[in-house]
Parts: structure tokens; sequence; C-alpha cells
């Protein structure tokens, strides 16, 4: 197997641990909990730390990698995420279980970004689709994946074993990564922006823990999650106006200049809230709402992964065939109206009906998801690649966190419509709507792009200069 296509395995392979391991414990809490000596609930404040860590260190990844090396930095993310897994394996008590999660989120942090960026400055760009192509598959495969696959362990082996698998597929990947990615830095290190770094910490942990939360009824005051998120809002406006005085800000805000990062990146966030919410969202419809357990959710639901690795190859040539302006905008429909028509489920839809609409879904979310993606970093030099892909990843998880905080939100709020204290299937229909209607949006988006961007990305020729000196947000037909 060529180098080429070794590195975005490593890489992928490793983000597979962090994605399946951040949903797998959903299905575990009722057994985790009983062990520690705490309810279900409270253990809902280890999936929110684990969301706050990404979200404090995903600004770091970019500067740590420039000043100690990518592969560093990497085999680093993955240790720290090990030594996460290995407490959360061993804990007694809830503050210790807490502790550990966040360790993970740590190494998460790192990880994800960090590995975008190995693959950004060791693959050709005219390589680049094919390579994130097998990168965007983790994100799709492990939320589907993990639910089933914890239940399973957790029934017929235990709990400690989610949490332990982590060891030997780490140590596979720091071997690999050693072996085959090269310790690449920036030629030009810049300097790290400490009050930046606070800043949009405690502005991004504020919005993500405060959405996040406001789905959990009796977590805390209501007062205080609108006070967190105000808190946090008021520090992402106060880092805004220190980035604009800043040579080299952590999260550079400039990058949205850029009319491929900016349809990338902006346009991805809007697509992703419905994509986020539907891992969320489809099994809790299944197991409450239909009654299936949750194998049977996991196997239903895992249409979609299949979906998502069938148009794996065929991103490249649809590419090429149509441009990432056609696809990006035609495709945000298409993928959004797939996940609306999960709102016409019921608990006598035949299970094949279900099945042929995820697999749909999966596969046109797919070919949004590494599209978008590509096209983010394709004005990108090499210079400010690093902070580009902490930019994204920051968007990209504030995006799946709101998408979920919707989608819960939504559920809840119907479910005091119909003045009943059980869900029940009739309760998720309109979140699926609105999470679908988000996301179809982002088409908007995605239509202002010049039609030539990403040209250079696809082997496709550049369009005449007369369309070329046309303003940016008035593509030609």
């Amino acid at each position: 197997m060529t180098r080429e296509r070794l590195v975005p395995l490593i890489v992928a392979v490793a983000l597979f641990m962090e994605n399946m391991d951040s949903t797998v414990i959903a299905t575990s809490l009722p057994a985790i909990a009983r062990d520690i000596g705490t309810d279900p609930l409270a253990l809902k404040l280890a999936v929110t730390t684990y969301l706050l860590a990404l979200a404090i260190f995903i600004p770091a990844s970019g500067w740590t990698a420039d000043r100690f090396g990518a592969r560093t930095i990497f085999r680093a993310a993955i240790a720290v995420f090990m030594v996460g897994s290995i407490g959360c394996a061993l804990s007694q008590s809830l503050p210790h279980f807490v502790i550990a999660r966040f360790l993970q989120g740590m190494g998460g942090a790192m990880m994800s970004p960090v590995g975008r960026l190995v693959l950004v400055r060791s693959i050709d760009k005219r390589r680049l689709v094919d390579a994130m192509a097998w990168v965007s598959i983790p994100a799709l495969v492990g939320p589907v994946l993990g639910p089933p696959l914890g239940g399973f362990i957790t029934t017929y082996l235990t709990w400690h074993w989610i949490f332990l698998i982590n060891i030997p597929i780490g140590l596979v990947g720091i071997v690999l990564a050693t072996r085959y990615i090269d310790n690449i830095r920036a030629e030009l290190r810049e300097r790290f922006d400490p009050l930046g770094m606070l800043l949009a910490g405690l502005g991004i942990a504020g919005v993500a823990f405060g959405f996040t939360a406001l789905g959990l009824e009796g977590f805390m005051p209501t007062w205080l999650l609108v006070a967190m998120i105000a808190g946090g809002a008021v520090c992402i406006g106060l880092y805004m106006l220190h980035a604009r005085r800043t040579p080299t800000p952590v999260i550079d805000l400039s990058l949205f200049r850029l009319p491929g990062f900016r349809a990338g990146v902006a346009g991805g966030f809007v697509f992703r809230v419905g994509a986020g919410a539907l891992p969320f969202l489809l099994p809790l419809m299944l197991q409450v709402g239909f009654g299936k357990t949750p194998f049977e959710s996991g196997l239903i639901t895992f249409a979609t992964a299949v979906g998502a690795m069938s148009m794996k190859r065929a991103v490249p040539t649809v590419l090429r065939r149509f441009g990432y302006r056609n696809v990006l905008t035609w495709n945000a429909l298409i993928a959004s109206a797939m996940v609306a028509v999960c709102a016409l489920f019921t608990a006598s839809t035949p299970v094949l009906v279900m099945l042929v609409v995820l697999f749909a879904g999966g596969f046109f979310r797919s070919l949004q998801f590494t599209s978008a993606m590509t096209i983010g970093f394709a004005d990108v030099d090499p210079a400010r690649m690093s902070r580009a892909t902490s930019l994204a990843a920051v968007c990209q998880q504030l995006s799946v966190s709101t998408g979920v905080a919707i989608g819960a939100l939504t559920v809840e709020l119907v479910l005091a419509a119909h003045h009943d204290s059980t869900i029940g299937a009739r309760d998720f229909a309109p979140a699926f709507l609105l999470v679908a209607g988000i996301s179809a949006v982002s088409a908007f988006v995605f239509a202002r792009m010049s039609k030539e961007t990403g040209a250079e990305l696809i082997d496709r020729p550049r369009v005449s200069a007369a369309v070329t000196s046309q303003p940016e947000n008035q593509p030609a037909e």
C-alpha cells in the first residue's frame, strides 16, 4: 500500500476511535452509574465535559503542531486519549469519571484537527479529495456504530471494555504514525496568543456547554444556563475585538475572507446542524418511540454508515462532473430532504423502507461532508493551514452541539405542548423537520460560490476571464 493511502488510513483509524468513543458511552450510562454510585442523569456531566474539553483545546492544536511538529502532537494526542480511557475504566466515583472524560476530550481536541493538518500538509492537493473521503468516514460511522456496540459490550461483557478497547487501537496508531508520518512543522512559527486562547476557550465553552445542557431537564437552573451562554457570547465578542489587533490570533477569523473557506466552513456549519442532530434523534426515536432494543436500533441506523462508505470512491468523479458549486448547492437540499423524511417514520414503517432512506441519507451526507471539507482549504496558503484546520474543527464541533441542542429542545417543547410526561413517537417529527430545514439553508451559502472555486482540486478547467471578473457573490450561470 502506498504512503499516500496509508497516511489517510492512519488518521482515519485514530479519528474513528475518537468519534466512536464519544457516542458509545450513551447506551452504557445506566450500568456505569450503578457501578460508581450515581444516577445516569448525573453522568450527562461526563458527556458535556468531553465536549467542553474539545471546545477549549481545539484552538491551540494548530499552534502546538507548528511548534512541536504534527507527528509529535498527533502521537501525544493519542496517548492522552488512551490515558483518559484507562481513567474512565478505573473510575470509582463521578468526579473521577468526569476528570477522565476531560482528559479524553483534551486528546480528542488535538487528534482531530492535527490529523487533518497531517493530511493537508502530506498529500498533494490533487489527491486531497480522495484522502478526505477516507477521513470523513469516521465522523459518519462512529456515531452510528457507537450505541449498538456500547449496548452489546455492556450486556455481554462489562462497560469497562468500552474504554479499554481504545488501548490496542491507540498503540497501533502511535506505531504507524511514528513510521509513516513526517514530523512536519511550519517554516515560520508564530507567537502563541494566551489572551485569545482564554477568551476563545471561555466563549466557546460557555456557548457549547450551555446549549448542550439546555436539553437536560433539571440539570442546571435555566437562568444559569442562559447566563453561561450569554457570558460565552460576550467572551466571543471580546475575542473578535482582540483578534483584529493581534497579528497571530489563536483563531484566525480573517480566514472567512477567503471565498472557499467561507463557503466550506460557514455553509458546512449550517448543514451539520441537521447532520449532527440525526445520530441523537434517530436512535432515541427508534428505541423510546418505537420500542426497539438498542441492538435493533443500531442495525437499522447502520444503513447510514453503509451509504456513506459507498459514496467514498464516487466523490472525485461527481465533483469533476458537476463542480463544487453545483454539488454543494443541490446536494445540500437532497441530503436535508433525507433528514426530513425521517419525520414520516412510524412504528409500522417497514424496516426495508427505513434502510433505503437511511442508506440514501448517508450517501448524500458523505458527499456533502467531503466536498465542504476540501473546498474549505482550497484557497488557504500553507503558512495559515494550521489555523484553518483549527478554526474548521471548532466550527464543526459547535455545529454538532448546536444540532443536538436544537433537536433535544424541540422534542421537549413538543412534549410540553402535548401536556405529556412520556416521550412518544409523535414527539420527534417536528425536530426532524426543523433541523432538516436549517440544513437546507446552507444551500444558499453554497450557491453564492464562484463557479470556478475548487477547480484546481479536481482537475477541472477554469472558467473564462469574463467570468472570473464577476463579483464572487454573483456567480456566473
